[in-house]
């Protein structure tokens, strides 16, 4: 059996080695920074070559993707458990985009695409059939009785889609002086949940 590459553990399947690019991208962009990581230093820190990078992943952008959504499921597993107290659709639509325009900046991966001026890469990504579903299964999960609510699948869908249009709204264009949790909590109720 060949032993070069990995570092001289071979991954037992495909998953396993996609995952482990993924982890060697995500120290990558945690080290360098989303902009100065490069194909060459994930392979090298995977223990691969580029072409088994490639092998995975069609591009950079798709490996930086990838990082991204991995990220956020973490990201939305965690702003479940912390609005599990929203039990009404109004309060889903506010607290999720103040969660997200507090919290999601300081995530690792997805915080640092804000942060490195990745917003295209982001926004791209955060509004894609994927990122839509993911975020229907966060509120999903919140104590909101959806099916009394009349939402269906994709109702539900449609609504993660525009609670994350209007997150990334105020995430790339913040109000000048910035407003308080309890002033954007009046003005998402007054104007969006009306």
């Amino acid at each position: 059996m060949r032993t070069r590459g990995w570092q001289g553990d071979l991954p037992q399947s495909a998953d396993e080695a996609r995952d482990r690019i993924l982890q060697a991208a995500t120290r990558c962009v945690d080290r360098f920074g989303l902009q100065k990581t490069r194909l060459g230093d994930v392979a090298e820190e995977a223990g691969v070559t580029r072409q088994t990078v490639y092998r995975y992943f069609s591009s950079v952008h798709d490996m930086l993707s990838a990082v991204a959504a991995a990220g956020a499921g973490d990201f939305l597993d965690r702003m479940g458990e912390e609005l599990a107290w929203v039990e009404t659709v109004d309060d889903a639509i506010t607290e999720t985009i103040l969660y997200c325009l507090r919290r999601l900046p300081d995530e690792p991966a997805l915080g640092l695409m804000l942060r490195e001026g990745e917003g295209e890469l982001f926004t791209r990504e955060a509004t894609s059939s994927g990122a839509v579903a993911l975020g229907a299964e966060m509120l999903r999960r919140l104590n909101v009785d959806w099916e009394r609510e009349q939402y269906d699948r994709q109702a539900l869908e449609g609504l993660a889609e525009l609670v994350m249009r209007i997150w990334l709204s105020f995430q790339l264009y913040p109000n000048h002086p910035p407003r308080s949790d309890d002033e954007l909590r009046t003005f998402i109720r007054t104007w969006v949940c009306r």
